[in-house]
């Protein structure tokens, strides 16, 4: 390790749907955050490690910033705000094909130190960014700004070698071969998740979570993983099994073949699905399956 070594927090942050967990894989170049085309995926703060020789970066991907209408919106903000105080950087996302300044987020950087990305610009004219950033320029001193695709990858060299300018000296936190701090039975909770949500419409993806109830590593046959999809009614459970099970099974299907790739061996996934009335507002269920 050289004096130069580089390490530091950087924190994605801007509004659903602006592309923040698809940057983070693309970053890291494995997919840690789950990405559908639905807003308001993430929900916990997600964190992503990246290790070169002369820097590590660990990323908090955060949920999307909004006006929040239950406890676990509440839990969801104070996870950014938490995100923001720890971190020694922030890229502050926005989608390039929005016109409007998102000044409802941006105040939550306060006064940190930010690079602006304006994301999905393979999208939009060029010339139509100029109003764009200038709009931003003015009511935020940024340390950069970068018109970026987390898609394509588009200026994401440019957009590292900005990080890497920017972060302060220091030693590694983290072993050179680690990812992420999150145990594998989150990201395979994340990963079923991640089905309902492109799967279903409507209601039942955001009134959905899902807990590991059983999770045995075995050193011969598969592995055996048990989780529970919950849901607010009876009438969601009911959307959420589908006729004669075939619902679940095709999202038990969708979810197998990834939790797979991710942990490269074979599984089993028993899916179940229980009704737990309004657990979105209610702490004890918060507190069961891992939000507070």
């Amino acid at each position: 390790m050289t004096q130069d070594y580089k390490c530091g927090y950087v924190t994605l942050i801007g509004r659903p749907n602006v592309g923040k967990s698809t940057l983070m894989n693309a970053l890291i170049g494995q997919k840690l955050s789950i990405v559908t085309r639905k807003a308001q995926t993430t929900r916990h703060r997600v964190l992503g490690i990246l290790t070169k020789d002369d820097l590590q970066i660990i990323f908090l991907d955060t949920p999307g910033i909004m006006d929040p209408h239950t406890s676990l919106d509440q839990l969801m903000m104070q996870r950014v705000k938490e995100s923001v105080d720890d971190t020694d950087l922030i890229i502050f996302l926005v989608d390039a094909r929005v016109g409007e300044p998102d000044l409802h987020s941006l105040k939550a950087i306060k006064d940190r130190p930010a690079i602006l990305a304006l994301n999905k610009t393979d999208l939009v004219r060029q010339e139509a960014l100029l109003p764009l950033v200038d709009a931003y320029s003015h009511e935020h001193s940024f340390e950069s700004i970068i018109p970026i695709s987390a898609l394509t990858g588009l200026n994401l060299e440019s957009l590292m070698k900005e990080l890497s300018r920017l972060l302060p000296q220091g030693h590694p936190l983290y072993p050179p071969d680690m990812i992420s701090e999150h145990p594998e039975r989150f990201f395979v909770a994340e990963i079923i998740r991640e089905k309902v949500f492109e799967k279903f419409r409507q209601e039942v993806p955001y009134s959905s979570t899902v807990k590991i109830s059983n999770f045995i590593e075995r050193d011969e046959g598969k592995d055996l993983i048990e989780a529970e999809i919950v849901v607010e009614r009876q009438s969601q459970k009911g959307i959420l099994v589908g006729a004669k099970g075939h619902a679940l099974k095709a999202v038990g299907m969708a979810a197998r073949r990834d939790i797979e790739a991710f942990l490269g061996r074979d599984v089993y996934l028993k899916l179940f699905v229980q009704v737990r009335k309004d657990w979105r507002n209610r702490d004890q269920f918060l507190r069961s399956f891992g939000y507070k």
